[in-house]
């Protein structure tokens, strides 16, 4: 990896690859500038010396960070099933990066500014229309056997966060600029996290009471941090009111109802079906199936029911990306959605191709093939 002298990096220049200050502590992705604000922040932490294994130039170059994992849309036809997965892990990858290194600037600066954090947030936007199913098929098991509590956490789970409230809100047919709106909001809504102690929210101990009551604090810590920044209101509203539930036994004002902006109530729901299917350094995940199911009891009335029946329709009860037992024996994963019954998506076979090498694809229906149940991992 090369070594890069802080103070002969000109301001305003791109790293055609990932920027470390340490092995694993990412400072920029390749589509981030090295800005004067940066520059004079790790100058005042004595960081004298940063690494890459790319070059610095003057201008970004999208050829040089290994693409976004978008394609022309002349061209998405021709496209395999194994090459629409790799663009999507590709695109995925890059932008856990650019949050990465977006939370890292946060910590170091104290700065952030909405405009291009909207323009990030257009592009995924675009991607998302584009390759939805392959996104959320690649989002299932984003830590790919990490332990849960590694330095990804707050940014994965940012990341699937925002992906599934641009998701949810493209169902309930917000407009583009809305949709942007709460792309920013989802993907800054635990910002807060930022200000507490990594030990706090990483931890994989029983916190003490008081560590507990700083965990409580950080939707405030949040809304605060981007009225500093100068974000859109709507967006400060959504970081400090995503912990608010309907039933009005959510936190830091135990808000009811209509009281709850809207992009609170996507990102409520959003993030606690990936806080559900997902490792914590507490818990293990549980299925996708099994998540929206929970979600669905909505228990103690907690969730809007519109925004439980967006993500339902969106992703289905056995959500796009499942491993699944199917009625006839064979093994399967969902791979789109029914718009007309959540109950019985689309499956790709494991196991079974058609004549021109592709994977087999059977449309669940109540009189015809049908899901048993998930699939264990230890079962593929």
């Amino acid at each position: 990896m090369n070594k890069f002298s802080v103070r002969n990096i000109p301001s305003g220049s791109y790293f055609t690859k990932t920027s470390y200050i340490d092995e694993g502590f990412i400072l920029t992705a390749p589509e981030m500038p090295f800005t004067e604000e940066l520059k004079q922040a790790l100058t005042a932490w004595d960081i004298t010396e940063i690494a890459s294994d790319g070059e610095n130039r003057a201008d970004y170059s999208s050829q040089s960070s290994g693409g976004s994992g978008d394609a022309e849309t002349s061209g998405e036809s021709r496209l395999n099933d194994g090459d629409q997965l790799k663009q999507a892990e590709d695109f995925y990858r890059n932008f856990l990066r650019y949050v990465e290194s977006l939370f890292t600037q946060i910590t170091i600066t104290g700065e952030l500014k909405f405009s291009a954090v909207a323009e990030k947030v257009k592009e995924v936007c675009d991607i998302i229309k584009e390759k939805r199913r392959y996104l959320l098929r690649v989002i299932k098991n984003p830590y790919d056997g990490q332990e849960a509590g590694n330095s990804n956490y707050l940014a994965a789970h940012a990341v699937t966060s925002t992906i599934i409230s641009i998701i949810i809100g493209a169902y309930l047919k917000l407009p583009l600029h809305r949709l942007i709106e709460l792309g920013v909001a989802a993907l800054l809504h635990e910002v807060g996290m930022l200000k507490l102690p990594p030990q706090v929210y990483l931890s994989n101990r029983a916190l003490s009471p008081q560590e507990r009551k700083a965990i409580l604090t950080h939707p405030i810590l949040g809304y605060n941090m981007l009225k500093s920044f100068d974000f859109p209101l709507v967006i400060g509203l959504a970081s400090l009111e995503h912990h608010e539930r309907e039933n009005g036994e959510g936190y830091p004002q135990k808000l009811t109802g209509d009281r709850i902006s809207l992009y609170a109530k996507i990102i409520a729901v959003a993030c606690s079906y990936e806080a559900l299917t997902n490792a914590r350094p507490h818990k293990d995940a549980k299925d996708s199936h099994t998540g929206i199911l929970d979600l669905l009891k909505n228990v103690g009335k907690q969730y809007d029911d519109a925004i439980i029946r967006a993500l339902v329709y969106s992703l289905s009860i056995y959500p796009i990306g499942l491993y699944v037992m199917l009625s006839n024996g064979k093994k399967g994963q969902v791979v789109d959605v029914n718009p007309e019954s959540p109950q019985f998506p689309i499956v790709q076979f494991l196991d079974e191709f058609t004549p021109d090498g592709r994977n087999k694809i059977v449309e669940t229906a109540s009189d015809g093939i049908t899901i048993v149940r998930p699939l264990a991992w230890k079962e593929l």
